[in-house]
């Protein structure tokens, strides 16, 4: 078994490629009548180039900054986290695998939108691919209302998640959320792309201690940044 972590974005990876295809076949055509086809030409290598790098972050590249995540965190092992957002299981899983007696929880909507193949089922096989799945629970939730109690986890984690709310005071009652479910003590750490300096402001306005916002990171092209903080 080999856990499949799916690609982000996919119909905006899969309508690039398909555009600079187009592009780069027209400029071919052009080319041999006319003579006029750099500019299609450079559109579709761009457009192809970047579904290119894309493709690569999802298949490889966040599966190295997840691990530089978790290691960020300093777990002891005993810890209960949750991921909001958790797709199939990225995040989570990098985190169950440093528990011993603690546990990992994922919470999502399973939208295909968001990410190729997202669903339940997908994200427990993954946890067994990985030999966690006893340390792993899964939940159907959404982050604007988290089904679980005032200072119930250690730490709270989200990967790529948050920045799917369309509307912004919507992701700041995610993270207020993400407050409230947090223990007194407990670390939030986030990545995600888009207004992470906004995520940064609102866990401020929260009071939480020791906000730290990273540089940016072009994993997925558009650049992706990571803020933390303490309760």
């Amino acid at each position: 078994m080999k856990p499949n972590y799916g690609i982000d974005a996919p119909v905006v990876v899969r309508n690039l490629a398909a555009i600079g295809g187009v592009l780069i076949v027209l400029a071919i055509f052009l080319g041999s009548r006319s003579g006029f086809f750099a500019p299609f030409l450079w559109a579709g290598i761009s457009m192809a180039g970047t579904a290119a790098v894309m493709w690569s972050g999802s298949r490889f590249g966040k599966i190295a900054m997840r691990d530089r995540l978790v290691e960020s965190l300093g777990l002891t092992g005993s810890e209960r986290v949750l991921d909001i957002g958790c797709g199939r299981g990225l995040l989570l899983i990098g985190v169950a695998k440093k528990l011993k007696s603690g546990r990992a929880v994922g919470v999502d909507l399973w939208r295909k939108v968001d990410q190729s193949g997202n669903d339940r089922k997908e994200t427990l096989y993954n946890a067994r691919a990985e030999r966690v799945e006893e340390r792993v629970e899964l939940h159907t939730g959404n982050m604007l209302e988290l089904p679980f109690e005032p200072d119930s986890f250690d730490c709270v984690v989200s990967s790529w998640a948050i920045h799917n709310l369309p509307q912004k005071e919507q992701r700041r009652q995610a993270l207020l959320e993400a407050v409230r479910v947090l223990k007194p003590g407990g670390k939030v750490l986030i990545v995600d792309i888009g207004s992470v300096g906004f995520y940064a402001d609102v866990l401020r306005e929260a009071r939480m201690q020791d906000v730290q916002l990273s540089g940016p990171n072009f994993l997925f092209v558009t650049p992706s940044r990571q803020v933390s903080a303490r309760k």
